[in-house]
């Protein structure tokens, strides 16, 4: 049987579509390139372009965006199936070379705009240090480090009584410290902020996501459902997305700079505690003891807030988060990050790969 002729300027416009997304992905192979070309030339140029467009609006356009174009794509569907499109070839056809040349125009406008980033040289590049296997001995003395500092940050907020800063406070404390980090690195810049309380948070409490970056609108998004000592880091953590350090690790370690660049109390506990958890998660699967050990040394205040974290994970447990981890860890796989999920928990090499050249884990030049 003969198979219906397609629309030529369809064709044509999906071939073009795919020669261009193979180039970029041959552009992405070289670290180097994408470094000098891309993530430290073009990207700073889109950011803050997009920011500009995005940042003085009070929510979140890219929420709105979100859930607009997935109720397209539902409606689109269920029409397809009800007016029985599927029974006639040539609709179907059409169909499928749309639906190629969707996922072609997304996965060209995400690299375009910021997915590019994944395949950079990075932090560790742009901080002259290396990542190396590290040992059970220098994973404890990590662990041991940042449970002092964590119970240090926690004493000091006790006695100062300072409060979590929320909404507009939080966005303007958080690129404050930013601006604290720029004076040793000039290269993390953050002068045009976007960074907004997520619309579908309720949706993150059962998704389990905390805060994203959206790389088509240039904001980030906070999870403001999530418990108050959580929240500092994760501003940090999404901003360092938007400076494009796309990997989760790279997020974590320049966010992590962010905070322990400031006086900050609130940042540096927010920050050690979750960093804390990644070294000692890491811990446990070597030596379950010497986790369990380090843990209990921990100021009873931050058990505090552990348990809170772990009744809240608790409260919002269902069946459908473990399935949008898994397709998440997928995504990161996808992109330059073999580990899936576990790329969060590999910031702790980062952090041993900087002290085991600098002597400190507070990152300054």
């Amino acid at each position: 049987m003969k198979i219906p002729d397609l629309p030529l300027r369809k064709t044509v416009a999906t071939s073009f579509l795919f020669i261009t997304a193979v180039s970029i992905h041959l552009f992405s192979l070289s670290a180097e390139r994408v470094e000098s070309v891309y993530a430290t030339s073009v990207y700073p140029v889109i950011a803050d372009v997009l920011r500009n467009i995005t940042g003085w609006v009070p929510f979140s356009i890219g929420d709105i965006l979100y859930i607009a174009f997935l109720l397209y794509v539902l409606t689109s569907l269920v029409r397809f199936i009800w007016e029985k499109k599927w029974k006639h070839r040539k609709k179907w056809l059409s169909f499928t070379l749309n639906f190629i040349s969707g996922i072609l125009i997304i996965y060209i406008i995400f690299n375009v705009l910021w997915g590019l980033n994944y395949n950079r040289q990075g932090i560790r590049h742009q901080m002259n240090f290396e990542r190396a296997a590290y040992s059970r001995e220098e994973l404890l003395k990590m662990n041991e480090l940042l449970a002092s500092q964590l119970n240090a940050a926690k004493q000091a907020l006790l006695e100062s009584g300072a409060a979590y800063p929320e909404g507009r406070e939080l966005l303007r404390t958080a690129e404050q410290h930013y601006m604290e980090l720029e004076k040793h690195y000039s290269f993390v810049k953050y002068d045009i902020p976007s960074l907004k309380p997520s619309l579908i948070g309720w949706l993150g409490n059962y998704w389990g996501f905390s805060g994203y970056y959206n790389p088509f609108t240039g904001e980030a998004q906070v999870n403001t459902q999530m418990p108050m000592f959580t929240q500092p880091f994760i501003a940090l953590h999404e901003i360092a997305h938007q400076l494009g350090y796309a990997k989760e690790n790279e997020a974590n370690f320049v966010g992590f700079a962010a905070a322990l660049a400031s006086e900050d109390d609130i940042f540096r506990y927010s920050a050690f505690f979750d960093m804390f958890l990644y070294a000692n998660r890491n811990l446990r699967r070597v030596d379950s003891s010497a986790a369990r050990q380090v843990m209990s040394t921990l100021h009873p205040a931050v058990q505090d807030d552990w348990e809170e974290l772990k009744t809240y994970y608790q409260k919002y447990r269902n069946p459908v988060e473990p399935m949008i981890s898994w397709i998440y860890g997928k995504y990161l796989q996808a992109n330059a990050q073999p580990e899936g999920m576990m790329s969060y928990s590999e910031v702790v090499a980062d952090l041993i790969g900087y002290y085991r050249k600098y002597g400190s884990i507070y990152i300054r030049p």
